[in-house]
């Protein structure tokens, strides 16, 4: 073994969990420039709010009526092709996007579209790219590789809008073809894995998921409080707190920046889950979990009303990076619930429960956002959701008082598979 590869994280020795992590790195990363680009075209089409809402909308409806059919196909076929599958849908989709900027466009049905084709695509790709790690890494290496993964997730989250902005600003096209490559290697990426568990189906030979399959993950969620809560709380406290789709409107409308400054709005939640990314793997929660939640999840929201209410570019990029900050906490926190509380039989299922949940938290939240802020003006409409997702935080022990309850993470266990 070379100087080098000692050096590196033991995950990283694991030829097919680097494919996946670069796979990671490179999707995410052409997602996150996309956003920008998109994001922009739109408001400055005709400078409504509710453009932007219906781009949320658009993404998410498509999750819901997928979701547990791919959590099942998850379950049951190679995960790692179904994920290239996903990257390569998604280089399709941003290919459309390079053709309408080139051609132009002063409508705004393209964009719907292509942003409901990006909902199926990850309808397809996050429950087997999201199950896939346990199946690459070794149990003594699992927590190193779950870190690793979401390191990958926060440099594309931080680098993709910043690049990708700077980019548009000299030329919008150039954002797309370069999101299209990204994406092309991410498919060959997943093609190169060779991981037996990730390459053949789990169960044999494929068959059609039955009601009962597909309801499984439903199931298991909801007779599992502390996963129940965890993630409904998720959901609630993005659906009303979150402000990243008005961006483009408080970027255009209320900071005075232009797209390279939008660039660095959308990077820092990221770089504030770095940090906090960072704090966690040196410093893992040892007590208190489920308290730490419910306080970050307040402090998330009083985050939001001080952005709604900034008028000075600094402050709102502070405002913004500890919303990510608190966020990585609870994410970290609701992630680990489900690993360590999830059976590997229906891991795919759940995970694609989860995903609903939290599609319908950033997209449907698009739309709520873009909603409110159409009719009550962008700053009463986040600084309402901040207080909201305040609100929450204060009164959810009561509603789950399992969650609140929870002491050590690694007390959290695994219920018993339901029947398949």
């Amino acid at each position: 073994m070379s100087p080098i590869a000692q050096r590196l994280p033991a995950a990283f020795r694991e030829r097919d969990f680097t494919l996946l992590w670069l796979a990671l790195l490179a999707t995410v990363g052409a997602t996150q420039m996309v956003q920008v680009a998109v994001g922009w075209q739109v408001y400055s089409l005709h400078h409504r709010a509710f453009d932007l809402a219906l781009i949320g909308l658009a993404e998410f409806v498509p999750l819901p009526l997928l979701a547990l059919p791919m959590g099942q196909l998850a379950d049951r076929l190679p995960r790692a092709r179904l994920l290239a599958v996903a990257s390569l849908l998604e280089a399709g989709l941003f290919g459309l996007l390079l053709a309408i900027t080139l051609r132009g466009t002063h409508v705004l049905w393209p964009y719907l579209l292509v942003a409901a084709g990006t909902g199926v695509a990850s309808s397809l790709g996050a429950p087997a790219g999201r199950s896939m790690v346990p199946e690459l890494v070794a149990d003594e290496l699992l927590q190193s590789a779950m870190a690793l993964r979401s390191i990958a997730l926060e440099v594309a989250t931080v680098g993709g809008p910043a690049v990708g902005g700077l980019i548009f600003a000299v030329e919008p096209a150039a954002v797309y073809a370069i999101a299209v490559a990204l994406s092309v290697i991410g498919c060959g990426a997943m093609l190169g894995v060779r991981s037996a568990a990730a390459v053949k189906a789990e169960l044999g030979a494929p068959r059609l998921p039955g009601l009962q399959g597909l309801l499984d993950g439903l199931h298991f969620v909801r007779a599992t409080p502390v996963l129940l809560g965890a993630i409904t709380l998720d959901l609630f406290a993005v659906l009303f707190g979150g402000a990243v789709a008005l961006l483009p409107l408080f970027a255009q409308s209320i900071l005075h920046t232009g797209p390279f400054g939008l660039g660095i709005l959308r990077s820092a939640p990221a770089v504030g889950a770095l940090v906090a990314g960072a704090w966690l793997v040196r410093r893992p929660l040892a007590r208190h979990a489920g308290r730490t939640l419910l306080q970050v999840v307040g402090v998330f929201g009083v985050s939001i009303v001080v952005f709604g209410f900034s008028r000075w570019f600094l402050l709102s990029l502070a405002a913004l990076a500890v919303s990510g900050f608190v966020d990585m906490f609870s994410m970290n926190i609701r992630s680990t619930t489900v690993a360590l509380a999830t059976p590997n039989a229906v891991r795919g299922r759940v995970v694609a429960v989860e995903m609903v949940f939290i599609s319908a938290s950033n997209e449907l939240g698009a739309f709520e956002s873009g909603a409110a802020a159409a009719l009550l003006g962008a700053v009463p409409a986040v600084v309402a959701g901040g207080a909201i997702t305040i609100a929450l935080a204060l009164v959810w022990n009561r509603v789950f008082p399992a969650l609140g309850a929870v002491d050590r993470l690694e007390e959290v266990t695994a219920g018993p598979a339901v029947a398949d």
